[in-house]
Formats: C-alpha cells, sequence, structure tokens
C-alpha cells in the first residue's frame, strides 16, 4: 500500500472517531439511556461504503437488555475503537430519526462491532443499567485484552458467552470485577491457554452462587491475587484443572468467601516460585476441616 493510500486511511479514521465522540458526548450529556439506530445518515457521515461493515468474518455483535427504568451509559468509546454500529427493536420511526426520548423504553440492543481492535477493555465498565448481555456472534479471534471488561456492572444479572473467543485473551484481570447482580456464571467454553493475568477477576461479585471453571487452563497464570475475593454466596468451587507451576502471586485469592463449604483443589501443590499467599482463606470459616488441611498442605507458603 502507498504512503498516500495509508495516509487517506488515517484521515478517514480520524474524522470517523471525531464524530463518533461527537455523537456519544452528546448522549452521556443527557444523563440518560439513548441510542443510535446505524442508518444512511450515519454511514454518510463516516465516509465508509455499506460493504465495509457487513463482513461476517470480522463481525463481534452483541445484543443488551437493559434493565427497565434505568439510564445511563451502556458502552464505551476509546478512540482506538472506531467502527460501532447500534441498533434498537423498538422502531418508532427510528426513535425520532437517532435519538429515543426519555419516555421510551428500548427492550433490546445490538451493537456491531466491525474494526480490527484488539482490545475490549473497559468495555462496559461502570454501566448501571445492562440486565442481560448475549453475545450473538463473536468472529474474531485477535483480540488481547479483556480486562475490567464488565467492571462494575452492577445492575447485570446473567451473561451468555456460547458465542465468544478468548484463544488469544492475555489479561483477564478484573474482568469481572464488582458484577455483584451475577448470580451464575458458565465459563466452560473459555480458552486461557495464552492468559497469564487473572488477579481480582470475581472480586466482590458478592451474589455468585455457582461458577464454571472446569475447562480453564491456568498454565500461564503469574497473578490469582485476590480472584475470588469477597465472592460471599460461593458455596462450592472447583478449580481441580488448576496449574499453578507458574503463578507467583496468590494472596487473599479466596478472601471473604465465608459461605464456601467445598473446595476441589485436586492436586494443586505451589512450589517456590509462588511468593504471596497472605491471607488466602481468611474469612473462610465454613471450609470443612478436611478441604482446608488439604489446602494447607497443598499450598506450602500458606500464611494465616
Amino acid at each position: 500500500m502507498s504512503n498516500k493510500s495509508k495516509n487517506n486511511n488515517f484521515i478517514i479514521n480520524i474524522k470517523s472517531i471525531y464524530i463518533l465522540k461527537q455523537i456519544f458526548d452528546k448522549i452521556k450529556q443527557r444523563k440518560f439511556l439513548e441510542l443510535i439506530r446505524y442508518n444512511k445518515f450515519i454511514q454518510n457521515r463516516l465516509n465508509k461504503d455499506i460493504n465495509d461493515f457487513i463482513k461476517e468474518y470480522s463481525k463481534i455483535e452483541i445484543e443488551l437488555i437493559p434493565k427497565e427504568k434505568i439510564y445511563g451509559e451502556f458502552i464505551n468509546i476509546y478512540y482506538d475503537k472506531t467502527y460501532y454500529h447500534i441498533y434498537f427493536n423498538n422502531n418508532k420511526k427510528e426513535m425520532k430519526r437517532n435519538f429515543i426520548s426519555e419516555d421510551d423504553y428500548v427492550r433490546k440492543i445490538k451493537i456491531i462491532l466491525d474494526y480490527e481492535v484488539k482490545s475490549l477493555f473497559t468495555l462496559f465498565q461502570d454501566c448501571e443499567c445492562i440486565k442481560k448481555i448475549n453475545f450473538i456472534k463473536f468472529y474474531r479471534n485477535n483480540i488481547t485484552n479483556m480486562s475490567y471488561m464488565f467492571n462494575n456492572c452492577s445492575a447485570l444479572e446473567e451473561i451468555n458467552f456460547n458465542e465468544f473467543k478468548t484463544e488469544n485473551v492475555i489479561n483477564m484481570s478484573n474482568m469481572f470485577d464488582g458484577c455483584s447482580s451475577l448470580i451464575e456464571l458458565d465459563l466452560s467454553n473459555f480458552n486461557t491457554n495464552n492468559v497469564s493475568n487473572m488477579s481480582f477477576m470475581f472480586y466482590e461479585c458478592f451474589s455468585l452462587k455457582k461458577i464454571n471453571l472446569i475447562n480453564f487452563n491456568t498454565n500461564k497464570v503469574t497473578n490469582m491475587s485476590f480472584m475470588f475475593r469477597g465472592c460471599s454466596a460461593l458455596k462450592e468451587l472447583d478449580i481441580s484443572n488448576f496449574n499453578i507451576n507458574n503463578v507467583n502471586f496468590m494472596r487473599n485469592m479466596f478472601y471473604g468467601c465465608k459461605s464456601l463449604e467445598k473446595l476441589n483443589l485436586g492436586n494443586i501443590n505451589a512450589d517456590n516460585k509462588l511468593l504471596q499467599t497472605d491471607d488466602i482463606f481468611f474469612g473462610c470459616n465454613r471450609l470443612k476441616k478436611q478441604e482446608k488441611g488439604k489446602a494447607k498442605k497443598n499450598y506450602k507458603k500458606y500464611k494465616k
């Protein structure tokens, strides 16, 4: 590609970013949930051909179900995320062309991310208005960062990960941190072969009662500190498949898991690389003596 072509693409991208920033700044200023329907007007403003937006191989499609009568920011827009397209189901004359009114309640939102972004960092951070998230299509495997992706989504009750790719993700730290309304998480289809950081991953998920991590590969993980801290409703946890040979930090890992009665550690052993295990089981008062004894034996550097 010539330098001239590259420069032209750069100009188009800057123009697109600037226009989308204006649109979303307007949404945030009005302080309630508003949606933009992707249409010819926006397409023309972005100066892109429709074919650039419908290539299935590069599409990530997410459906959001808002919590009724709660309005607020529902997605974070960053400068490196150029092509977002947002649709809504309730077509009241295209929700008055571009925006909905404060009295309208949108039951479903569809967001399409069809650009070559490599990070979903903080994508839904601090959203208080999403009740459910469905990943309908996830046709890209180039995502490397999912840290803080759902951080502080305090109203979020359910996430459907049936269509979700994680094979190249390196960082999952704080991914569900502060998701205080989540009751169950099925992460059995997560590919964590390349993840190195799982610290604070489920931190203060107070309502979480069931979590499926049975297929987690932790061979490359170096940090598990605070991973389940504050999961006070969790009664059982099976991490028998975890490999902690490369883990250096596990402090506060189960801190405050006061309902935890059964912890399946399998044959987990901590070797000399494990440096920090301070207060790893602090507050786990219901953990059976047999389980706790096994834990103390296996985590050789465990400290009270």
